[in-house]
């Protein structure tokens, strides 16, 4: 069997690595064992945190959702969303908060009809 030479695809997934890892600082964008390392990490952060995104969103919705319902005569927005899930309006968090922020008389609106 004839002798395999790897160095042109060695080169190129080195290459591949530290073009990955550009805009790293100091050896790990020009070391390829550090870049490596560092990428490992990074995809790992990656992946938790595009989860974390999700409960962050929803924790911003709940605080514009909470300054909305204060303003509409609401003591909490526990009592709110327990007020609307057994009036039954299928509308969400996110697009509350939204109507809370962006059209405030249509939330206005919403809060009337839970409370009444």
């Amino acid at each position: 069997m004839a002798r395999v030479k790897g160095g042109i695809i060695a080169a190129k997934r080195r290459r591949n690595i530290l073009a990955r890892a550009k805009g790293y600082r100091h050896g790990r964008s020009t070391k390829v064992r550090l870049a490596k390392e560092s990428l490992v990490h990074a995809g790992k952060n990656a992946f938790a945190h595009r989860k974390d995104k999700k409960n962050d969103y929803r924790s911003l919705w709940i605080v514009r959702l909470n300054a909305a319902i204060r303003e509409n005569g609401y003591q909490s927005y526990s009592t709110f969303i327990n007020a609307l899930k057994k009036k039954g309006f299928g509308l969400d968090r996110k697009v509350l908060s939204e109507f809370a922020q962006k059209e405030p008389e249509i939330f206005t609106r919403i809060a009337k009809q839970v409370q009444g």
